[in-house]
């Protein structure tokens, strides 16, 4: 992965959007009643953008991820990936997903781990393409522990690794479920700014779900804050802040202003 890759995602012009969710609808149907997750959703995501979400637990966020990697059926409205629909994105292996728990096989080293998807499944419709493993690990720091199992990495290394295992298609985007959540404050921070060294240099589109006002800020170009169930967008909020995006950012007025809207529209939100 190279500054020219990232380069040339992002300047692809063949669809207007990465994402694009219209009027998008789920219910979960019952015995008895019906629960409505999400109502009436719409946004897009640039190609190469980088969307943060918020909302009251409960609110859908999962849901809307799982929806646009055609993980739950949809009950109206409708979801495009790069112009396709989201069980052809799939089946292209479009996107990739990263969730709060690692979720590593613990028989098998860094670097076995980041192979495995290559054994288990095949691009379909497509010429075979992926990253070596080796230069994903590099890529997240970890080109010395290569060979190390997941119970001699911290937590912070493990989830370094399930994102190596992620990138290994070179997926367009990567939906990430609150990747971050569990780790201690030191070990998050670090993390974001490596995500958005990441970022920079694949050209991934990214979503991210979040339950810190802070991190939302400080990783967004925008951010989707959705109300209480059902999730509806409450506001689609754009983040201008100058880049390279630094820790020390979080001390200045510009960034406080941006967390208190965005906590503003959560206390609305429940």
């Amino acid at each position: 992965m190279t500054a020219a890759i990232a380069a040339a995602a992002r300047a692809e012009t063949s669809v207007a959007a990465a994402i694009s969710v219209r009027e998008l609808s789920v219910r979960f149907d019952g015995e008895t009643d019906s629960i409505t997750a999400l109502d009436r959703v719409g946004f897009e995501i640039p190609v190469g953008g980088f969307v943060t979400m918020l909302g009251p637990s409960g609110c859908g966020k999962s849901t809307l991820l799982r929806a646009i990697a055609d993980l739950v059926p949809i009950s109206g409205g409708g979801i495009s990936v790069f112009g396709r629909t989201p069980e052809q994105a799939r089946r292209a292996r479009d996107f990739a997903f990263v969730f709060q728990d690692a979720t590593l096989l613990p028989w098998r080293s860094a670097i076995e781990n980041v192979h495995l998807p290559l054994e288990v499944g095949k691009r379909s419709g497509a010429i075979e393409q992926h990253a070596e493993p080796e230069s994903l690990l590099a890529l997240v720091g970890l080109e010395s522990r290569e060979n190390a199992l997941p119970h001699e990495l911290s937590g912070g290394m493990r989830q370094r690794v399930s994102i190596a295992r992620a990138l290994i298609y070179r997926p367009r985007v990567l939906l990430m479920d609150e990747p971050f959540g569990a780790l201690d404050e030191i070990t998050r921070d670090k993390l974001n700014e490596e995500l958005l060294r990441i970022w920079c240099e694949t050209g991934t589109t990214i979503m991210f779900v979040t339950h810190s006002v802070p991190e939302a800020a400080f990783l967004g170009q925008k951010c989707l804050v959705l109300s209480a169930q059902p999730g509806r967008v409450r506001e689609y909020v754009d983040i201008d802040f100058a880049e390279p995006r630094l820790l020390g950012m979080r001390d200045t007025l510009e960034f406080v202003q941006v967390t208190a809207h965005l906590r503003s529209l959560l206390e609305v939100a429940r």
